[in-house]
């Protein structure tokens, strides 16, 4: 619950990124307390309520704008929204990003600001991370609300385009948050849809090829409905999905809102988590430690990879377009999960072995969209090669994963050649 008054000041402290969210976020709930009955009714109807005095020292982090919301939530940054009613609907469009701190969400940010918009992201951080987005801190076209998007979403002034991205995405997490998961797809949906059809905006689903379960028709086309286990470990974000694709089409249908559908197939890049438990990371993080790569099953089952950034814009083609029906966008090139562990032992050169695990449970066997539609209807198709985009990927995981340093590797060497030679100073602590 809270507001950040716009004003010119910096936050003045040697805070860092997170920390200042969770002194921010203290700062604002004392702020709130403070609210009467009148105020509270002023922000239901809508207007700005005023707490300035309490927040004022909370204004900015380098130039960073931070909103935090808790229930109910209170959204609005008066000086923004001037700036924002400034500026008619065509002269600078206004795109509110769900999950916008996430992998997709937060390239979709950057393509967003390259081409133009003014661009507010909301989080709650449960699978994004900070580190997505601080390289935005500063830009005066860009804020951020820290938000459970489940919850009413209040924004003043007007949005053009309504981009729903917020949702756990991987197996891990879906694993660990199944009803968070359900209620994004539903409730965070439904809030989604509400603010586009409040505001008169464009609206569109990041929906995924997961809700063709483990298909029987092979590549998959939007025409097929799938074959998905509603009661498996994986039904939560399969379920989510494609009930969030019939609420949409049913707010197409009621309520006349410009609706689009994106079904995204597997994707990588930098800013991918390295432990969210999907293949890219999995395997390219085993690789750099030399640590043997875990294939499930007897790795005969396909994927197929798309670069993030041919992703982003094929999405951002489908907002621009005028068709409503679901669209796959992702590589139709096809690989085996053998083949794509070999691929990443050679791109790393890395010394790890191929072990074989159980599949898990309704895993499926195969996965490779068809884009006649996306070449058709948008004029798009991926770009960038698999060992292009792994390049730039497995770089962003090295720096993540961090190398050694020379002398902590010559010290450990050390260490190791004296306990194997029983050196009487193989337990001397060594100083370099």
């Amino acid at each position: 619950m809270g507001i950040v008054d716009d004003g010119d000041e910096h936050f003045a402290g040697a805070m860092d990124f997170e920390g200042f969210l969770h002194e921010q976020a203290f700062a604002t709930m004392v702020a709130a307390l403070e609210l009467d009955l009148e105020g509270l009714a002023q922000n239901a109807q809508g207007v700005v309520v005023g707490v300035k005095g309490a927040v004022s020292t909370f204004q900015h982090f380098n130039g960073f704008t931070f909103h935090v919301s808790r229930f109910p939530p209170l959204l609005y940054q008066p000086a923004m929204s001037k700036r924002l009613t400034r500026h008619s609907r065509s002269a600078q469009p206004v795109s509110v990003v769900t999950g916008g701190a996430g992998f997709l969400g937060s390239h979709l940010l950057d393509l967003l600001l390259a081409r133009g918009h003014r661009v507010i992201a909301i989080d709650n951080f449960i699978t994004g991370s900070v580190a997505n987005i601080d390289h935005l801190a500063g830009n005066t076209r860009f804020r951020f609300i820290q938000q459970d998007v489940t919850e009413y979403i209040f924004l003043k002034g007007p949005v053009d385009y309504v981009w729903h991205f917020a949702s756990p995405a991987s197996p891990v997490d879906y694993l660990e948050f199944p009803i968070q998961t359900l209620k994004v797809g539903s409730l965070g949906t439904h809030k989604a849809l509400g603010l586009a059809k409040e505001k008169g905006a464009r609206f569109l689903l990041a929906s995924t090829s997961e809700i063709y379960g483990d298909p029987l028709v092979h590549p998959q086309t939007e025409t097929y409905w799938g074959n998905v286990n509603t009661l498996g470990p994986r039904g939560c974000y399969d379920e989510s999905k494609r009930f969030a694709e019939a609420l949409v089409m049913a707010y197409h249908r009621e309520h006349d809102i410009q609706t689009r559908i994106v079904r995204i197939f597997n994707t990588y890049g930098p800013r991918m988590r390295l432990h969210d438990g999907r293949v890219v990371p999995a395997f390219v993080s085993q690789a750099l430690a030399h640590r043997p790569i875990t294939v499930f099953g007897d790795g005969t089952q396909t994927r197929s990879f798309c670069f993030c950034s041919d992703l982003i814009e094929g999405i951002f083609g489908l907002m621009m377009g005028r068709h409503t029906e679901p669209v796959n966008i992702g590589n139709p090139h096809e690989l085996t999960m053998l083949q794509f562990a070999e691929e990443i032992i050679r791109a790393t050169r890395s010394r790890s072995r191929i072990v074989f695990r159980p599949l898990p449970q309704d895993d499926p066997k195969q996965r490779r969209p068809d884009i006649t539609r996306a070449r058709k209807w948008l004029k798009w198709e991926p770009k960038v090669p698999l060992s292009e985009g792994l390049k730039s990927t497995i770089a962003y995981f090295r720096g993540k994963l961090g190398r050694p340093r020379r002398r902590d590797r010559c010290r450990a060497r050390l260490h190791r050649a004296c306990r194997g030679a029983g050196h009487r100073f193989a337990r001397r602590r060594i100083w370099w």
